[in-house]
């Protein structure tokens, strides 16, 4: 599988500062849009599909121990019963439907954007808008920013007040660094006790070998693996016409070319690439999504849960 070159239209960059504290204004202005966004995207057009992309069990068996009067007799273990000839009762450690663990990529390259909104900026508002439906499904949620290492997290939790958190780790600045996909979710399966659906959103900017395996390995660790793949449409059309700066991103050059003599090999490129990785991530039992940033979020999003609901587990 071959990388897609990184490289962005030549364009002002934004001066870069440091992740401000929550309580900074600019910062609360930030999270309370992007909660206000969320909040219009999943009430407005996917709440609908509420608990069916969702499934899982309730409960999960934690230990034994002697039965006491008092006790509801609906939870004996009449086998240990039979074996021991000794009353015990089964205890359950509770257990939300869905533990699901958002991973976003804030690298260099996700601050690209040719609309309104960066592939970074689209990727917050899929994460938020999905934590906000995954809370609002008494479900668990927690998110984790990376570039070539994890930037900011906020841990698994059901609590609808989590969802400060989580909005406040997603907003925090970045865009600065490269990516190294493969090693984070490397240390994303090793910090994860339990199973989890993973929603990874990303441009894939990276060498595909090292995506790939970490992706495997989390599948391997028993989790779903959801893949949103954020591009603008700038990189799937290649619309220029004239003599072009492309700004090189992640350690790549600077180019000066003209678009005519390249954009045919460039999307063909492009289909190729994106031919391979749904052709990998389908025999790996990885789901994937195109998550084209000229589309609506609540289309990308429906598209992804109806496609998750609809697929054997």
């Amino acid at each position: 599988m071959t990388s897609l070159p990184v490289y962005s239209k030549k364009r002002q960059r934004m001066s870069s500062e440091e992740a401000q504290r929550l309580l900074d204004p600019a910062t609360l202005a930030r999270i309370s849009g992007l909660i206000v966004r969320a909040r219009m995207i999943v009430e407005g057009s996917i709440t609908g599909l509420h608990r069916s992309p969702f499934h899982g069990s309730s409960v999960e068996f934690a230990e034994h121990r002697e039965y006491v009067p008092g006790d509801d007799i609906r939870h004996i273990d009449w086998k240990v019963l039979g074996r021991s000839d000794r009353f015990y009762i089964k205890q359950f450690e509770e257990e939300t439907n869905l533990r699901v663990q958002l991973v976003m990529d804030a690298s260099e390259s996700m601050n690209y954007g040719s609309g309104a909104m960066t592939k970074l900026e689209y990727a917050r508002t899929l994460a938020a808008a999905l934590a906000y439906l995954i809370l609002g499904q008494q479900d668990a949620v927690g998110a984790l920013v990376f570039d070539d290492k994890i930037r900011a997290d906020a841990p698994i939790s059901q609590s609808r007040s989590h969802l400060q958190d989580l909005v406040s780790v997603l907003s925090q600045e970045s865009g600065k660094d490269t990516t190294d996909i493969g090693e984070v979710l490397g240390r994303v399966s090793d910090r994860l006790k339990r199973r989890c659906l993973i929603v990874l959103m990303t441009d894939l900017f990276d060498e595909p070998e090292g995506i790939l395996h970490g992706l495997r390995r989390l599948r391997h660790a028993g989790h779903d693996v959801l893949v949103l793949h954020v591009m603008d449409p700038d990189e799937l059309e290649f619309p220029f016409t004239r003599m072009t700066m492309f700004e090189g991103l992640e350690g790549m050059q600077d180019q000066l070319a003209d678009p005519e003599a390249v954009r045919e090999a460039y999307l063909a490129e492009v289909r190729e690439f994106t031919r391979t990785i749904r052709r990998d991530f389908r025999n790996s039992g990885i789901q994937y999504q195109l998550a084209d940033c000229s589309r609506s979020f609540d289309q990308v999003l429906r598209e992804a849960l109806v496609r998750r609901s609809g697929s054997p587990r």
